[in-house]
Order: C-alpha cells, then sequence, then structure tokens
C-alpha cells in the first residue's frame, strides 16, 4: 500500500531524513516513531504530496506520488498534528466542501458524516463554526473529513493529541477496522504505550536515520518497546 525507498530530504546542508526505506502493506497498522526532529513529520508530508523530495520514490497503491499526485491523494487521508481548518465555515459545510472535493456521492456522504458525527459526539457543534471549537472537537472534525471518502491508506501524525479517552478508543477502532477491510495506516506516535497495543509493525527513527524497522515483536525482543526505543536513540552513534 505505501513503498518507501532510499528517500533523502535535505534542507540547504542539513539531512532531515537520510536514506529512509519503508513497507506498509494493505491490512497493517504501522507506528513511526522519533524523538521531535527526528524526522516523521517530515516523511509523512512526503507522502501525502505536501513536501517536495528529489532523492529516493515514494508509490500508494503502486502510483508514485510525485508522477500521480492526484491519484494518489484520492486513495489518501491526511491529518497533520494540529490541523489548520476553514474556521469560518461551520463544521457541517466544511465536511460537504471536503466530499465535494473527492467527489463522495451525497448518499454516502450524508451517512458517513451521521455515523461518524454520532460516534465523536460532535453532531450537535456541526451547525457551529469551527473557529468556536476546541482543539479536541477539531481533531474530532478532521477525523470525520479524514474518513469521508473511505480512503485506502491514512497518514496520521499524532492522532491521539487532544482526544478525550473515548475518542482516542474510538479512533483505534476505526484504524483497526479500516485495515481489516484491506487498507493502511502510517501514523507518528510519542505515546509508546499505544503503539506497542495497536501496531501489527513499527520503525523508530533517530536524527533522520532508520534504526530499528519490524513486526513489534521483532523489533521489543523481550523487552517493553519503551526499553528499546530508550535504548536505540541514547546508544546509536550520531
Amino acid at each position: 500500500m505505501l513503498q518507501i525507498a532510499h528517500y533523502t530530504k535535505r534542507y540547504g546542508n542539513k539531512v532531515a531524513v537520510d536514506d529512509l526505506s519503508l513497507e506498509i502493506r494493505a491490512g497493517e497498522i504501522f507506528g513511526f516513531i522519533g524523538h521531535n526532529g527526528a524526522g516523521k513529520t517530515t516523511t509523512i508530508k512526503a507522502v501525502a504530496g505536501i513536501l517536495p523530495y528529489e532523492e529516493g520514490t515514494i508509490t500508494v497503491d503502486g502510483l508514485s506520488v510525485k508522477d500521480d499526485p492526484l491519484e494518489c491523494k484520492k486513495r489518501i487521508a491526511y491529518i497533520p498534528d494540529n490541523p489548520d481548518l476553514y474556521e469560518f465555515l461551520p463544521g457541517i459545510r466544511y465536511l460537504n466542501f471536503v466530499a465535494d472535493i473527492f467527489e463522495v456521492p451525497r448518499k454516502e456522504r450524508e451517512e458517513r458524516i451521521h455515523y461518524y458525527a454520532d460516534l465523536f459526539e460532535l453532531t450537535g457543534d456541526l451547525g457551529s463554526s469551527v473557529g468556536t471549537y476546541s482543539h479536541g472537537m477539531k481533531q474530532k472534525l478532521s477525523l470525520i473529513a479524514a474518513l469521508i471518502h473511505e480512503p485506502k491508506l491514512m497518514l496520521l501524525d499524532e492522532p491521539f493529541v487532544g482526544l478525550d479517552p473515548k475518542a482516542a478508543h474510538d479512533l483505534k477502532k476505526i484504524m483497526r477496522q479500516m485495515c481489516d477491510r484491506g487498507g493502511a495506516i502510517f501514523f507518528s506516535t510519542h505515546v509508546l504505550e499505544v503503539a506497542e497495543k495497536l501496531c501489527d509493525k513499527v520503525a523508530i527513527i533517530k536524527a533522520g536515520r532508520l534504526v530499528a524497522s519490524g513486526t513489534m515483536d521483532e523489533v521489543r525482543g523481550d523487552e517493553s518497546l519503551e526499553q528499546v526505543f530508550l535504548e536505540l536513540v541514547d546508544n546509536e552513534k550520531d
């Protein structure tokens, strides 16, 4: 579903991501772990087609992000860690705007909006302007917008930040259901306990370089993910 091969991103003389290669298959929840500044967001933005790159290749569902950006974006949903939404629009108009972009038929969009708005307890707020929403409510609205076209690949940057416990639980359930239907999830997180319980595979990145990747059992071994992460980032030479 997602293949990153020898991806490198430079900002002037600084190498933000260095020769990164990863593969995420259909049905997998893949966790991307690293300190702030490790290169997680840079990589996710490149996969989403937001950040241009010169070195390496990225394909989504067999399509090149660079050569077929629109076709890739039809298959992707991307949620940044701090979503920028059209704050002057009521929530329901924002969702219909996103549905229009993805050409979601009216019957399907109404069903999905109704289902997810009820699930995230946002139905009563959809008539209010997005600018009046709390951070958590904006996060929920962005999740509904991301799910409205039933993407094959979800890219989530710190998706659990700002969500209340129930919404976080519901999101985990949605992620697993999406993968059970043949989709895939690629998400970054600082919450190692969540990654340990939720992910099928995980990659650890430090200073732009991949230091571990594989199934949860392969990476974790006989230790906790937190222990492995701390050992790798402390002991890996710069």
